[in-house]
Order: structure tokens, then C-alpha cells, then sequence
């Protein structure tokens, strides 16, 4: 358990942050920009939720959750050993964000066309936190360019954007709502 008695510690006032296994880096880097990408993910999320249902609402708990996972897997470097086993994350959450995507797919109008980012609420939202999903996914490949990061993260940040797709045309009424593109329309 974490426990936060002080918010403000001043060790990072010259520019470094320390990781999860307590070596310091620059608050610059390319892993504490991934983490930092994953965490604004999770923030744009928990927007969405003000606009979802129950259903979806768990949804995105669980998945917020999970994004936490993530933030400390990579906040932690790879290595041979450690003295404590670091969290990291595993394929069953993968898979289920691949069973979310299946059961939520299946219930939708075909795409017939490209789709604009708009709609209900709860559909823009998880647009929004597709976008935000494909930059952490983005700064996670350069992270794992220079340096060893869990494939299962990456895999589950990949994933995820594609859930997000998924429920935001959820929410625009299973798809039937959508704002198609018009390609050309105002030449």
C-alpha cells in the first residue's frame, strides 16, 4: 500500500524524478514521458466517465485501474532481478480488453465509413481518450527503440485504443449516430 503523507518533496526541483526502483532520470526522459502519456490517458478517461452508464462505467474503472498498472511497469526498468518482483503487466489483461473489444464490436452497426471524433458526450470523450492512448502507445515504441519495456504493456495500450474506438461509437447509439466523414464535402 502507498501511503502519501507529504505531496511536495523538492528532490525533483532540478529537473529529475525518481523511478520505481529508485534510480533518478530526467523528467525529459523518453520512459517518464511514456508513463506520463499513460497517466494522462487514465486523466482523459475519468472525464469520460462523468458521461458514461453503469455498464461503461465499470468498464472504464477497471480499465483505469489496469492504466495504473501500466504507469508502474513502466516506471520501472527491466532487468534480471530485483529484490521485490515489480508489477508488471500480464497477458490476461490483455486478452481482456480483446473480449471487451469482441462483445462490444459485435453489438455495432458495420462501418461503412470514415468516422468524425463526435456524437453524445460519452462518444466524443472516448475519442478524445483514443487520441491521447495512440500518443502513449507512440511514446511507449520510443521508449522500447533505446530500451527493454514489457511487450504486454505496449500490447494492452495498443488494445485499448482500439476499445476506445469501439465505445465511442457505443455510445453514439450502437453506431447508428455516428458523424460520417464526407470526404470533399466543402471543396
Amino acid at each position: 500500500m502507498v501511503v502519501l503523507n507529504k505531496i511536495y518533496t523538492r528532490t525533483g526541483d532540478d529537473g529529475d524524478t525518481a523511478l520505481g526502483d529508485g534510480s533518478r532520470v530526467s523528467k525529459g526522459s523518453l520512459r517518464v514521458s511514456a508513463y506520463g502519456a499513460v497517466d494522462e490517458s487514465n486523466a482523459v478517461l475519468g472525464m469520460a466517465r462523468l458521461h458514461a452508464d453503469d455498464d461503461m462505467d465499470q468498464v472504464l474503472s477497471r480499465i483505469q485501474n489496469d492504466l495504473f498498472d501500466v504507469g508502474a511497469d513502466l516506471c520501472t526498468p527491466m532487468r534480471d532481478s530485483y529484490e521485490y518482483e515489480p508489477l508488471r503487466v500480464v497477458k490476461s489483461q490483455v486478452a481482456w480488453i480483446e473480449e471487451c473489444i469482441d462483445r462490444h464490436n459485435g453489438e455495432l452497426e458495420p462501418l461503412r465509413s470514415f468516422i468524425l471524433p463526435a456524437g453524445s458526450a460519452f462518444s466524443a470523450s472516448m475519442h478524445l481518450a483514443r487520441t491521447t492512448v495512440r500518443r502513449a502507445e507512440r511514446d511507449m515504441v520510443l521508449l522500447a527503440e533505446k530500451e527493454d519495456i514489457n511487450s504486454h504493456a505496449v500490447a494492452y495500450v495498443n488494445r485499448l485504443s482500439d476499445l476506445c474506438f469501439v465505445l465511442a461509437r457505443f455510445g453514439n447509439d450502437k453506431g447508428k449516430a455516428d458523424v460520417l466523414w464526407v470526404p470533399g464535402a466543402n471543396r
